[in-house]
């Protein structure tokens, strides 16, 4: 056989290796579809659950409302009364300065009054001739009423003295009421202190010209410290916790870290349509004397609870064109928004006073785009921090 002769496979085996070779590609081609079918199932999958928003929720707190109450307050005296003088005069000394204490009736000062005396003088002298002419008329009427009784004279005639002696009686009296009057007056020359306290003002000194009534100087305050009054505006929502005889807290600028207690004596029972608040009076026990009228004070009431009212965060407070709304889960992972009214804003948190229900699931911090109805993921749920912050 020559050399050059070449042996060509058979045409069974070839056959065979071209099955083979389409059966791999073939496992190739449904491999490659198979893997690109699973990818594209597993991207499906993937942005319909990234379509469904991950939110995390709280529970609406109940039996909310209470806590502390902070607002401003002025301390006053229990009782303050200005010392005018009620007669005129020059102060002719003074008995008692600022931070004396002094009894009722005790000495403040006096005035010296001239003029009055000279009145005193003239109307001591007109009560002496008024009483004088009353004497006399009181004899001439006796003498002719004896003459009537023997007809000596006429009855008109009579009758004329007896009416002249009534006349000089009124005007008797009349002089002695108006020397009693200056006696009064010149009793208000010493100036005393109406009620046991303290001299918390003195405008005056010796010599001073002093003008009688209320319109003129104020001469001298005196002040019952022992116990004093704080009065403050309470807004209108926080008005009806506000009891009587609640006990509040106090501080002062003078003692920090200190503080004293009062108690809700009464209201004002209305609103100031200025101002939208109501009039609390507090009394405050000073029997140390450590607080000072006239002083800033700052007052602390404690509130009651109230199981109408919800505490939830800030963040979940939803604000368009809607109003005011948050967002609520329910037990199918389903939104829906509640129109919510906020009754107190501690900064982090806020206390609701409709729109929601104990235990409601809040989306703590809503976002953009969500509508009702849309399904959302919830994360573990976390009870809503309380703000304990104060007002």
């Amino acid at each position: 056989m020559s050399p050059d002769i070449q042996h060509n496979p058979p045409p069974r085996r070839l056959r065979l290796a071209g099955i083979i070779g389409a059966i791999v590609v073939l496992a190739i081609v449904v491999a490659g579809v198979a893997t690109r079918a699973s990818d594209s199932r597993r991207l499906r999958e993937w942005t319909d659950d990234q379509a469904v928003p991950t939110v995390n929720v709280v529970t609406a707190e109940g039996g909310q409302g209470g806590g502390d109450l902070n607002l401003p307050g002025r301390l006053q005296a229990y009782a303050r009364a200005p010392i005018f003088a009620r007669t005129s005069g020059y102060l002719k000394s003074w008995k008692a300065d600022i931070g004396q204490k002094v009894k009722a009736g005790e000495l403040l000062a006096e005035i010296e009054t001239p003029d009055l005396d000279q009145q005193l003088l003239q109307a001591k002298a007109d009560l002496a001739s008024a009483r004088a002419n009353e004497a006399l008329a009181a004899t001439t009427a006796k003498r002719w009423q004896a003459m009537r009784d023997s007809d000596s004279v006429s009855k008109q005639e009579v009758d004329e003295k007896t009416g002249d002696f009534d006349a000089k009686h009124a005007l008797a009296q009349a002089a002695q009421a108006n020397l009693e009057r200056i006696e009064a007056l010149k009793g208000f020359a010493r100036l005393v202190a109406p009620f046991d306290g303290v001299v918390t003002a003195r405008e005056t000194d010796v010599g001073a010209l002093i003008n009688a009534g209320g319109g003129g100087q104020e001469l001298f305050v005196v002040s019952d410290v022992r116990k004093l009054r704080m009065y403050v505006n309470v807004p209108q929502n926080y008005a009806p916790s506000i009891r009587q005889g609640a006990t509040v807290k106090l501080a002062v600028p003078e003692y920090p870290g200190k503080t004293f207690t009062g108690v809700v004596e009464s209201s004002s029972a209305a609103i100031n349509a200025a101002s939208g608040t109501t009039l609390v009076q507090v009394a405050v026990d000073n029997a140390d004397g450590r607080l000072l009228p006239g002083g800033y004070a700052s007052v602390t009431f404690d509130l009651p609870a109230d199981a109408a009212l919800l505490r939830v965060p800030a963040s979940a407070l939803v604000f368009d064109d809607k109003g005011l709304r948050v967002a609520v889960v329910d037990a199918n992972n389903k939104v829906a928004f509640k129109d919510v009214t906020i009754v107190r804003d501690f900064g982090k948190t806020v206390q609701l006073g409709s729109g929601l229900a104990a235990g409601d699931r809040l989306i703590e911090s809503p976002p953009d785009g969500l509508a009702t109805g849309d399904t959302v993921r919830v994360n573990t749920p976390k009870k809503a921090e309380g703000d304990h912050g104060k007002a």
